[in-house]
């Protein structure tokens, strides 16, 4: 995605930096090793996807590159240097959480700390530029008619909606995702998707989005990394999400279907836990689909 002729980036920027770099990377949390040996270049402006059964440490990648989780072995670099905790140029969509209904913060106070590095409680600078900017990106992820509520009493779509606007506020160089479209209707998740890749098309933003269910995001997608047991595998969709690789990742039989440009990870075993809280493999007789269409909210 990168253009290779344009000879005025080379002299202003070092061309040979990605803006993520990870290098023979491990991470072990109460002493488990997540995952180890990990090589990875984000570049500018590359959509990768995170995929993989829960409990592989999809989440703990996000916390590596914010500077929350250190690495037990190995090197981690964002635009050349090491990760520091609330670095302004990361952009940060959490996990879906819920908020006390009592909380006397409004939907665009939540967006506005945005600005402010997400420092709760510290007296906001609310100038005419960020208010405008808020009113923006409140517009633009369709949430103006709930910006004046109490955030605790907001579906939790509406929440994410309002998470990302908060994400993109600083113009983030990184935007991390940690499953942003859970809890979405078909039409949410496509307007946040679409919002995430507006951000990375207009500033070559790379994006590293934590996701369970691959299909809302193909279009979009450059590469996967998909984590499993302690393994992982990197690569576009047509080289990572075949039959052959998966089996080879999970340890045990797993077909991969295509239908219609959507992906189908189908096991006869119970064991591809991929989906959120593990319920999908009760609808069909110890059949798994990790990445079909998520169709109630959660």
């Amino acid at each position: 995605m990168t253009p290779t002729n344009d000879s005025t980036a080379a002299t202003t920027r070092e061309p040979t930096t990605p803006p993520i770099e990870l290098r023979h990377a491990a991470v072990q949390l109460g002493g488990r090793t997540l995952w180890s040996g990990l090589d990875l270049d984000v570049g500018p402006g590359e959509f990768l996807a995170v995929l993989g059964p829960n409990g592989t440490g999809k989440t703990t990648l996000l916390k590596v590159l914010l500077g929350l989780v250190p690495l037990s072995e190995g090197t981690v670099r964002v635009h050349g240097r090491p990760p520091r905790r609330g670095d302004p140029e990361l952009g940060y969509v959490p996990q879906q959480r819920a908020f006390d209904p009592g909380l006397p913060i409004r939907g665009r106070d939540l967006v506005r700390f945005g600005a402010d590095g997400g420092r709760w409680g510290v007296p906001l600078r609310s100038n005419r530029a960020t208010r405008a900017r808020v009113d923006e990106l409140i517009e633009a992820v369709g949430a103006s008619a709930y910006a004046q509520a109490p955030v605790g009493t907001l579906s939790g779509g509406e929440q994410q909606r309002l998470r990302i606007a908060q994400a993109l506020l600083g113009d983030p160089t990184v935007l991390l995702c940690d499953e942003p479209l859970l809890a979405l209707d078909l039409a949410s998740q496509r307007t946040v998707t679409r919002l995430i890749d507006e951000q990375r098309q207009r500033a070559a933003t790379p994006v590293v989005f934590v996701t369970h269910e691959v299909n809302p995001v193909l279009p979009y997608v450059d590469r996967i990394l998909y984590l499993v047991n302690g393994r992982w595998a990197a690569g576009t969709p047509s080289e990572i999400l075949t039959s052959e690789r998966l089996t080879d990742l999970y340890g045990i039989e797993v077909d991969v279907v295509k239908v219609r440009d959507r992906y189908l990870v189908v096991s006869a075993e119970d064991t591809l836990a991929t989906e959120p809280h593990g319920h999908a493999h009760h609808h069909h007789h110890h059949h798994h689909h990790p990445h079909h269409e998520d169709r109630g909210g959660h």
